[in-house]
């Protein structure tokens, strides 16, 4: 007899939604442009996708791969592979061919989910020899089966033994390889409590609006992990528009959402008279995070919204810092205080803890749950690690009370738009172009994005500069890697600086920058 899963366990394993889809089997769970999904269809979908990998021939702890835009599909995988035991990595769908197909690999994944407007992408995964199967979503590509005609061959009833499953998100790496982030114990998300006691919830009538993509670890977190979960509906934006995000907010009487800073911008660009034209007034609740915030941008969201903006600091290796409207208004310019079990330090490079107010390395300590190694990457775990504590390369510092206040990142770390880009991975392709004699990225101040990706260029004796070349270089990288991490601007020099045993010098160059761009 299969055992019974406690409340939190069902919650891990996507079987609450279950609850939900017996008790109010109508509710919408997912509103968007692909399609909608009650939660009775949800559930059913869920229930047959973990039929589909077990008639596959998966076994528990299995690798899955999922490359999908925000389509109710995304979710149906996801809640599928976490009730059966498997291990699911969703993909950046925006990232080049080669990039999706190294994760693909790097996962171990045995059957590859896609949607047919990755086609490309997927076709190259597809044909890795670990690949035992595909499944092609919204439409047909070569050598995969069908994704809906599979799954209505399946029964939708509760399966019988669920079994929580994990999720491996991939991060970069400063070596220029993204990395699995793998939870060595079952999560329990410790963000999670902190967001429900601040977000007075009414599954009945509220909805949660998505502008972001899923694959993110915070969307994933807040939507599939929270909100569904707790029988609260979504509503799923396939890309982010300022005027839209208004409108659905109007039309479905929205009441939550989660974005990132750039949105902000976006929003607040629009003309008064057009942000005026909705009426966003059951907006009660917002989190933001991901990316560094502005003061002076937040205290605008703040005179437009109102006190609703709550705030979190963390990535896909957890997010354990979270700030509320009264902690804001009260130590303006923080992202927040640990959530219980959670704890920050702030050390010198030497692992030496900085006092109260100075600036140095921020590193976090996670409870028991959230430990977590880079999957095949015992490297890149060391090096993150100074014991019980890792960083992220972001620099701050901590007030008397506690609170924490970001003040830049480590220059091998960049995030654009909410989004953390590796230097080193461009880096990499730019220094294969035949002109180029060696180049090194790093991110600069950008009013709209946070940071953006500045090229440091020294070329082959003889290469003269001009548009045609910085045209070259960006068609070349972008045949391998994605375009949101091309560089916005280069610089060609005749040499680089370097350290004492020959090392480029990228903090320097970031320093020196960022200060040019700053003045």
């Amino acid at each position: 007899m299969a055992r019974l899963l406690s409340t939190a366990e069902a919650a891990a394993a996507g079987m609450a939604i279950a609850v939900t889809a017996r008790e109010h089997p109508e509710r919408p769970a997912i509103l968007a442009p692909s399609g909608n999904r009650s939660f009775a269809e949800l559930n059913a979908n869920a229930n047959r996708v973990a039929r589909m990998l077990r008639q596959a021939g998966l076994k528990q702890g299995d690798g899955v791969a999922l490359l999908c835009t925000n389509r109710p599909e995304f979710v149906e995988v996801i809640m599928g592979v976490m009730r059966c035991g498997m291990r699911i990595t969703p993909i950046n769908w925006h990232l080049a061919a080669e990039e999706s197909a190294y994760i693909v690999e790097d996962c171990e994944a045995r059957v590859l989910f896609a949607d047919i407007a990755c086609e490309e992408s997927a076709s190259l995964a597809r044909a890795l020899p670990r690949v035992a199967f595909g499944f092609a979503i919204g439409g047909d590509i070569d050598g995969f089966e069908s994704y809906e005609t599979t799954l209505q061959s399946l029964p939708g009833d509760d399966i019988e033994d669920p079994v929580i499953g994990e999720r491996m998100l991939y991060t970069s790496g400063t070596t220029g390889r993204p990395k699995g982030v793998k939870f060595l114990h079952k999560r329990k998300i410790p963000l999670l409590p902190a967001l429900t006691a601040s977000a007075d919830l009414h599954p009945e009538t509220d909805l949660l609006l998505n502008p972001s993509p899923l694959y993110h670890a915070a969307p994933m977190s807040l939507n599939l992990w929270w909100a569904l979960n707790q029988g609260i509906g979504m509503v799923v934006m396939e890309r982010f528009d300022a005027a839209e995000f208004l409108a659905l907010i109007e039309r479905h009487k929205v009441t939550h959402s989660h974005v990132v800073p750039v949105m902000f911008q976006r929003l607040l660009d629009l003309p008064e008279e057009v942000r005026d034209s909705f009426d966003i007034s059951s907006l009660r609740w917002m989190l933001h995070g991901s990316a560094p915030c502005s003061r002076a941008l937040k205290d605008r969201m703040i005179d437009w919204l109102g006190p609703i903006l709550h705030e979190f600091f963390g990535g896909t290796e957890g997010a354990l810092v979270y700030s509320t409207p009264r902690d804001w208004a009260a130590h303006p310019g923080t992202v927040g205080k640990p959530v219980p079990d959670g704890a920050i330090a702030i050390m010198d490079t030497e692992g030496q803890q900085r006092p109260v107010g100075e600036v140095g390395i921020v590193y976090l300590r996670a409870p028991d749950t959230e430990q977590f190694i880079y999957f095949k990457a015992a490297e890149k775990t060391q090096a993150s690690r100074r014991g019980d504590w890792f960083t992220m390369g972001d620099m701050g510092y901590v007030d008397r009370s506690g609170y924490l206040y970001l003040t830049g990142r480590d220059a091998d770390t960049v995030v654009s738009g909410g989004v953390n880009i590796y230097p080193a991975e461009i880096d990499l392709v730019l220094n294969t172009h035949p002109l180029v004699k060696e180049a090194v990225c790093f991110g600069v101040p950008s009013e709209r994005w946070g940071e953006e990706i500045k090229a440091v260029v020294a070329l082959e004796d003889g290469v003269e500069v001009d548009e045609d070349l910085i045209d070259d270089l960006l068609d070349h990288s972008r045949k391998h890697i994605a375009g949101f991490k091309l560089p916005k601007s280069f610089e060609f020099v005749e040499d680089l600086p370097r350290s004492s045993v020959g090392k480029v010098m990228r903090g320097d160059l970031s320093k020196l920058f960022r200060s040019d761009a700053e003045t």
